[in-house]
């Protein structure tokens, strides 16, 4: 037996009513808040990611030579590969422009809960300007996609990179110790913070500061212990659309920094408690990536939602509940009646129902087990003497009741039963 790559996954069609029904209600609030979806390719030029991420992320990459000798990827995720498209063939259309995607990212990293080498995402990117309205209109639709999938226990974080940046940048006069903070900050990896401080002969205070601000979590009156900053009447700003929008669960987060130069400004994460360790389920901030990929500097907003942990997230609370895999099971008595069964599925499915019919030519009592094991919700039995009357036997699966019904209105009963 050929074993599936480590860190892969297989859907079953059980598995995979419940993904498209979580993965539809967050499309369906990407419609809604005026997001157009787009695709982009699956593998790219990995020199797109590593201009965005760096040399160090060819280690998390799937890499390999075309046959054209050209590096390519199995792209690590999708933000770069939209902002890509932006610049080669829409930085010319009317802004904003908001779009969203849906798909499946690449990570050769150690498969463990809720993260797999295969792993899908959906995000959107609004690119147009920095403004706190963009801002909170990206954290709305995100809390809007986490919702609609069926979420009730989650927590937002909003922080703004600006005020943990700057003060680094201003203090630390060496970019690439800077740098080096910045990343340690955004793996809270405050030990390895502080050998670098002692290492470098750098401000204690200046450490402490630091940890002191990304420390700074809870209401949005936190912001007062801060001296007043474009960062933090910013941030001030988010929380009052977001509060016009219904948005008041959120909270002020400092300690959530991004590593690299291109974000700019306010940055949220939300958390799915019922997760515990691995409870990250969504990503995002403000950037400023286009010029990277030889495009004029724009302003975006984005974030990237993991659908494996939304999906885990959503199933701790309670059974995802989709509808029956089918509406009815035709089943022909005899075999004289086939030609009639299959051209009552025929009409079934032309009326938008899910309707299968019996190809196995089985008995009675067989298929009758088949349809309860298929969870069809209704079995039509099609027998001699129903059909001499132009009728059939319809038979509820899950209370056993059978009625006789005409065959031109068996849809039309099928159908009136799930209002």
């Amino acid at each position: 037996m050929i074993q599936r790559p480590r860190g892969t996954r297989d859907f079953g069609p059980a598995e995979m009513a419940k993904r498209r029904k979580v993965e539809q209600a967050m499309r369906d609030a990407c419609a809604r808040f005026g997001f157009g979806e787009v695709v982009t390719p699956t593998f790219e030029h990995s020199e797109l990611f590593t201009l965005r991420s760096g040399q160090g992320i060819i280690d998390e990459m799937y890499v390999f030579k075309d046959k054209g000798d050209r590096e390519m990827a199995l792209r690590p995720e999708i933000t770069a590969a939209v902002i890509r498209f932006y610049v080669n063939e829409m930085s010319t259309m009317p802004k904003p422009l908001k779009l969203y995607y849906l798909g499946n990212c690449f990570r050769y990293e150690n498969p463990q809960s809720g993260r797999y080498r295969e792993f899908f995402q959906i995000g959107a990117e609004l690119i147009g300007t920095k403004t706190p309205e963009t801002d909170a209109e990206i954290i709305a639709l995100a809390v809007n996609c986490i919702r609609s999938a069926g979420l009730e226990n989650f927590v937002v974080r909003i922080g703004h990179i600006g005020i943990l940046k700057s003060l680094v940048k201003d203090q630390i006069k060496d970019e690439a110790t800077a740098a080096e903070i910045l990343r340690m900050l955004d793996k809270e990896d405050f030990d390895a913070m502080g050998d670098v401080f002692d290492a470098k002969a750098l401000p204690r205070g200046l450490f402490d500061k630091i940890v002191s601000i990304a420390d700074i979590k809870g209401g949005i009156d936190e912001l007062n212990n801060l001296e007043d900053s474009d960062a933090t009447r910013h941030l001030r700003e988010v929380f009052d659309v977001l509060k016009l929008y219904g948005i008041e669960e959120c909270q002020v987060d400092l300690g959530i920094v991004r590593g690299l130069d291109y974000y700019s400004g306010m940055v949220f994460e939300v958390d799915a408690p019922r997760l515990g360790a691995e409870k990250q389920i969504l990503g995002g901030g403000s950037y400023t990536l286009s010029e990277l990929f030889g495009g004029e500097p724009v302003f975006s907003t984005g974030f990237a939602i993991g659908i494996d942990r939304v999906v885990l997230a959503v199933e701790a609370e309670g059974p995802i509940k989709t509808p029956a895999p089918l509406d009815a099971y035709v089943i022909p008595a005899k075999d004289d009646m086939r030609k009639y069964a299959f051209g009552i599925v025929a009409r079934l499915r032309s009326q938008g129902l899910k309707a299968d019919v019996d190809i196995m030519r089985r008995n009675l009592s067989k298929n009758l087990k088949y349809a309860a094991s298929v969870g069809a919700s209704y079995a039509i039995i099609v027998g001699n003497e129903e059909m001499a009357k132009r009728s059939v036997t319809l038979r509820d699966m899950k209370t056993g009741k059978q009625q006789v019904v005409l065959v031109d209105e068996v849809g039309s009963a099928i159908i009136g039963s799930s209002k």
